[in-house]
Parts: C-alpha cells; structure tokens; sequence
C-alpha cells in the first residue's frame, strides 16, 4: 500500500558517519593526553571535530523532521543522535578543561582514561555499522559495558590516589573534574550501546 513511499535508509549512513566522527574524537583525546602533546593545539583539534559532531546531528535531525517512514522508530533515532552527539561533549568538555586550568602534561591516569574513550568508540563504530543489517550480536555490548567498568575502576583509583597524594586544593578540584567529564565519556558509550541493543531487538 505503501510501496509509493520507500523508507529513508540515509540514517544509516548518518549514524556510520557519527561513530565514525565520535571515534575521531576518541583518538583526538588520546593525543591531548600523551607525553609532551602541544596540548592547545590538540584541544583545538578535539574541538573541530565536536563541530562536526553536531553538524551531523543537525542533519539527522532534520531528516527526521522531513521524513515520513523511518527504517526504524523515531524515537530511537532521536535517543541515538543525541547519545552519540553526548559522547563527543564530554570528551571536549575535557579537553577544554585542559586548558581552561593550563595543565602541562596529563597523569597516567588521565592517559589511561583516554585509552579506554579510544578503544570504547572503536567497539562504537563497529556496532553502528551493523545497525540494519539484522540483529546485532551481544559480544559488541558485553564489550563496551566491559570497557566502561573499566573506566569506572580507573576513575575510581585516580579519585583515591588524587586526595591521598596531592595537598593543593585547587588542583584535587581541577583534575577532579577532568578525570570525571573523561569517565562521563565512557558512561555515554554504554548509553549508546544500550540504545543500540534495544533497537536490536525491537527490530529482530
């Protein structure tokens, strides 16, 4: 009956394209936190590609708005936009933090923080891709949920180690801060993922 009005398959490649981006994101990150990084000039890097983030967004949102059949429920293509659009806000929230309190060189345990962003956007892209093509296998979720324990854990040790170890106030409330926008990160990889599990299975 309907035949007349093909559902509009580009939000896949929308949402590729916004993992894509997100993963982009994660290395920029990694990079910020490395040894002797020009960090200025990292962050800017990280910022540029959060603009492109949102111009994705943009896009999706308003082929949504224009579109009458969607491939699947509008409302998860709303939620995922915007859980992907997430992840990249955090990360450039801290990176901005960066220079925002003119931190020099980043701990390990900032490093480590901005590995697991890395590696979580990875597992990203490659459950997005998947997205359409059937049910998605649960290894991919396990994954990233894995992932943001981890980053928990870290986070958790950072926190310890952060008040055990260092006396000035202002720099416990700085990297405070920092190490927590980078956990949040990780924590809106697993909203993603979340997203994408449920969609999986309303569509299998």
């Amino acid at each position: 009956m309907f035949s007349f009005l093909p559902k509009e398959e580009k939000f896949f490649e929308l949402f590729n394209e916004s993992a894509k981006n997100i993963h982009l994101g994660g290395i920029a990150i990694k990079k910020v936190m490395e040894p002797g990084a020009d960090i200025e000039k990292r962050v800017r890097e990280v910022k540029d590609i959060e603009h492109q983030g949102d111009t994705i967004t943009h896009e999706i949102i308003k082929k949504l708005n224009t579109t009458f059949i969607t491939p699947i429920d509008r409302e998860d293509i709303y939620d995922l936009s915007g859980a992907l659009d997430d992840v990249l806000d955090l990360t450039d929230a801290a990176a901005n933090k960066m220079v925002i309190f003119k931190i020099r060189e980043a701990t390990p345990e900032a490093r480590s923080l901005a590995d697991i962003i890395c590696q979580c956007t990875a597992e990203v892209v490659r459950t997005v891709s998947l997205l359409g093509k059937g049910p998605i296998d649960s290894s991919h979720f396990i994954e990233i949920n894995r992932l943001e324990n981890e980053a928990d854990r870290v986070l958790n040790e950072a926190l310890a180690r952060l008040f055990e170890e260092e006396k000035d106030p202002i720099k416990i409330i700085k990297w405070k801060e920092i190490y927590e926008n980078l956990e949040e990160a990780t924590d809106r990889c697993e909203d993603v993922s979340n997203i994408l599990e449920t969609i999986s299975l309303k569509n299998t």
